[in-house]
């Protein structure tokens, strides 16, 4: 519930729907950002791997519009987490997380990641992973939990 108020602007009307924030799909926004976390756990799971090896990882191999995309978004969170909270926006960070999750679904969507080649395996495991961690933070900045099975 918590998430459903700072999805809002403090000075916008809000009329609660009960219904949408027990809602499991994507038109309920919690469950969108949570479930996109749970995915990608899901995947690293499969994977079984040392996600910290993960970091030492050569990304050259992320070329798709899709993985560009989602880099660029990755980049942005620093300078938005800072902006939110000198502006006192937490809004802010739900919009960005509900962007993020999206943008992760296109890239899932997209591009198989536990594929043969190893350098592009790991190179797009490493995207997910870090795509995981920001997913992760912005929620515990709200308050909120991020699942690893749903």
């Amino acid at each position: 519930m918590r998430f459903f108020l700072l999805s809002r602007k403090p000075d916008t009307e809000y009329t609660f729907d009960v219904d949408l924030a027990v809602a499991k799909n994507n038109d309920n926004p919690v469950y969108y950002v949570q479930y996109a976390h749970a995915r990608i756990c899901s995947v690293l799971t499969a994977w079984g791997g040392d996600r910290a090896s993960l970091g030492a990882v050569d990304l050259s191999a992320l070329t798709s519009p899709q993985a560009q995309a989602l880099m660029l978004l990755l980049a942005k969170y620093p300078e938005m987490l800072t902006a939110a909270a000198s502006g006192f926006a937490p809004h802010d960070v739900s919009f960005y997380l509900r962007e993020l999750a999206a943008c992760y679904h296109s890239y899932y969507d997209a591009e198989r990641i536990l594929v043969d080649d190893e350098a592009v395996k790991l190179a797009r495991l490493a995207l997910v992973a870090a795509t995981a961690q920001v997913l992760h933070n912005g929620l515990a900045v709200l308050g909120v939990s991020a699942p690893q099975k749903m």
